[in-house]
Formats: structure tokens, C-alpha cells, sequence
């Protein structure tokens, strides 16, 4: 999942999704479709220019992954046969612009949108998700989390981390960052709890707020619905161990029911 696509009409963010991703990621580069196309003087918007920039663009790409790097590309990629000759893994499309309103009439009358049977769309964006910056800053976390869960290896020693988070706070983290240290890899177990006031989130979302709250570990955890787990049995010599992490007084101290109070009292839940 190291060759990452991101596509859609000019206009539609993808130079603003692929800096916040790159970012993110952290081992990533960005090809940038204008920056490449400057590099080699290439204004030629033909349908041959096109799969020239598009083929480019694909190589770019391959020499990020070839550095053991993520390569983020951002271009229009106007055609489904494009895109598949650009060879991506990891597809995301940029849906949050018409055609009427963009702004270059010949990319208009030649882009497609995806169709069953060609390249895999793994995110769709689409208007009325994008364009705040706190929508831009989510949507790149909650990608980098998804395009780097292949690098969590379910058959590798892992730390389980069992619990409501309701809501993930820091003292969570801090416990996260602590059972990250052991193996490399955590996986955090969320009980599916009944809706009440304790408990006003959905499994779903919980582990979607996990998910922005640790994209700077993306590749290290899974998050994992699981039933209301109140009892844990286990017999002798099971070869695994259960343990307590004490945290500093102040972090041990941080309380889920105030800060759901304080949330209700901001208007926030």
C-alpha cells in the first residue's frame, strides 16, 4: 500500500490532502503533478500528454516505494485508463467538485468517474466532508491510519489494551505509548457498550477517535470492537502476561466523567 493515488478535478483539494497525508506519513514523498510537469516543461494536455504525465508520475512514485518511502501523488488522472496505467495501490478520490464548476473546459468533457472493474477506490471525499481545516487535518489522519494498517502484523508479538474510552484521552495515550514500547504493536480492544450517559459514543466512533488520536503511531495499533467484556478468565502457563502501568499521579488523576461533563457543559455531546 506504499503507491498512493489522489485524484479528482483541478479545484478539488488534492494538492491540500496530499501535503497534510505526506505529512502524516512521515516516510512519504509528494509528487506533485504542476511541480513535475514544470520540471520537465511539459505543458502538453493531449490525451498522449496526459498518459505521458500520467506514466511519469507512476515512475516517480515507484522510486519513493523503491527508497522503502510511501509515494503520494497528486494529479486530475482524468480517465479510469489513466489511473490504471498509473498503477496505484492505495485510491483516493477527490469528489467534492462538479464539472460545471470547474474551471478548464477539456479536463471537464474527458474526466470519468470510477467505474466497477477498474483501479479500487479505497476513500471517497466527497463536498460536504471537505474544505475546514479541521475537516483537511482529520481526513489526512484517518488516511494515513488506513493506508498504513499493513504494516501491523497480526502474527508478531502485540500488547492488548482493553477498555470504553469513553472518551480516548491523554491518560489513555500515555498508556498506549507505554504498551507500545513492549512489542512494537498494541491492539486496542473496544467493549461495545449499551448507550447511556456513561457511555454516548458508538463502538465506530470511539475507535474513529482513536485513530486521530494516535495517526502518529499509524502502522502500530489496530482498533478492535469487541463484545461487553466484563470477566477475563485464563488458566496456568498461558504464555502471555497481564500488568498494571501506574502513570504519574497527574495523568492517573485525568477522568473520563469530567471530561464528558465539561463536554456536555460546551455543548460539545
Amino acid at each position: 500500500m506504499k503507491r498512493v493515488l489522489i485524484f479528482g478535478l483541478p479545484g478539488s483539494g488534492k494538492s491540500t490532502l496530499a501535503e497534510k497525508l505526506v505529512k502524516i506519513l512521515g516516510n512519504a514523498d509528494w509528487h506533485n503533478a504542476d511541480k513535475i510537469r514544470e520540471t520537465f516543461n511539459d505543458w502538453d494536455f493531449s490525451p498522449e500528454g496526459r498518459e505521458r504525465q500520467a506514466l511519469r508520475m507512476r515512475d516517480y512514485v515507484r522510486k519513493s516505494v523503491a527508497k522503502n518511502r510511501y509515494g503520494v501523488a497528486d494529479f486530475v488522472c482524468p480517465t479510469n485508463e489513466l489511473r490504471e496505467k498509473h498503477v496505484p495501490e492505495y485510491v483516493i478520490w477527490m469528489n467534492t467538485i462538479d464539472t460545471e464548476d470547474s474551471k478548464y473546459e477539456d479536463t471537464n468533457n474527458m474526466f470519468e468517474k470510477p467505474v466497477a472493474g477498474s483501479v479500487k477506490i479505497n476513500a471517497i471525499i466527497n463536498a460536504d466532508e471537505w474544505w475546514t481545516e479541521e475537516k483537511v487535518e482529520e481526513w489526512a489522519k484517518l488516511l494515513a491510519v488506513d493506508i498504513k494498517d499493513h504494516e501491523f502484523q497480526p502474527k508478531n508479538p502485540t500488547t492488548q489494551m482493553l477498555g470504553r474510552f469513553q472518551p480516548f484521552h491523554e491518560g489513555h495515550r500515555e498508556l498506549f505509548k507505554r504498551a507500545v514500547s513492549k512489542h512494537g504493536q498494541v491492539a486496542i480492544l473496544v467493549r461495545d457498550m449499551p448507550l447511556t450517559d456513561d457511555n454516548p459514543w458508538q463502538v465506530d466512533k470511539i475507535c474513529e477517535n482513536i485513530e486521530l488520536a494516535l495517526a502518529d503511531y499509524a502502522g502500530k495499533f489496530r482498533c478492535y470492537p469487541v463484545p461487553n467484556i466484563v470477566n477475563i478468565t485464563y488458566g496456568r502457563d498461558v504464555g502471555y502476561l497481564i500488568e498494571e502501568e501506574r502513570l504519574d499521579e497527574e495523568t492517573q488523576n485525568i477522568s473520563a466523567t469530567k471530561i464528558r461533563e465539561q463536554m456536555r457543559k460546551d455543548g460539545e455531546l
